[in-house]
């Protein structure tokens, strides 16, 4: 180009590939921020509460009668699954109790007819993961640290998001969870400080929370 030629561009435009570097990390970053907090399970999975095909209060049977969680969750301390009851188990309270209701006169047909009831399942983790009920409720941990107050909830819903990080928090601190064995299911267990009650709750049960890939992923 002569000394006398007008440049095409205007002098901004060298600093256009340093414009266009800067604009791409920014825009990266909101979306990875938009990505993992909006689209994580806390927004996503939290309050979630399907309609079931019986409408069943939890607040009812377990927070004004006192039915025990393991009475229906019959697996819970004893296997990795908690289990739902059958209708078998409903009946054997309701063969005299609201006998005429629409709900539970679908329960005494799911028993007549050998078809049981289809639950839709409330709280769900990956195929990847793997969570043993019976291990952290005979270590001390509570229901209520995974599934809320469910002596209140008319129709249950998920309070936790149950992601990794929120179990690590556990493994890391379990001092902060571990109450005694026979509280698990008390949905109204308290104490003055939990930290002094959780460290020698773990000692005594001899937990050693583990953090392995392999203990969650197998």
């Amino acid at each position: 180009m002569s000394r006398g030629s007008q440049n095409i561009f205007p002098r901004w435009a060298n600093y256009a590939p340093a414009i266009l570097l800067a604009f791409l990390i920014v825009a990266g970053g909101f979306a990875t921020f938009v990505i993992g907090y909006w689209f994580s399970p806390k927004n996503l999975d939290v309050g979630y509460s399907p309609k079931q095909p019986i409408r069943y209060s939890h607040k009812l049977h377990v927070g004004q009668l006192g039915i025990d969680c393991r009475y229906c969750h019959t697996g819970v301390d004893k296997s990795a699954n908690a289990g739902l009851p059958t209708s078998e188990t409903c009946m054997k309270c309701h063969k005299t109790i609201k006998t005429d209701s629409p709900e539970i006169q679908k329960i005494a047909k799911s028993v007549e007819t050998g078809k049981p009831i289809e639950w839709v399942k409330v709280h769900s983790l990956p195929d990847y993961s793997y969570f043993d009920h019976s291990r952290h409720i005979n270590s001390g941990v509570s229901c209520y640290s995974c599934h809320g107050r469910v002596d209140q909830m008319e129709r249950v819903h998920q309070v936790q998001p149950l992601s990794m990080g929120w179990c690590l928090d556990c493994h890391r601190a379990p001092q902060k969870y571990v109450r005694p064995k026979s509280e698990v299911t008390n949905m109204m267990y308290s104490v003055p400080d939990q930290m002094i009650v959780g460290k020698k709750l773990v000692k005594q049960y001899h937990i050693e929370t583990k953090e392995d890939c392999s203990v969650c992923h197998r």
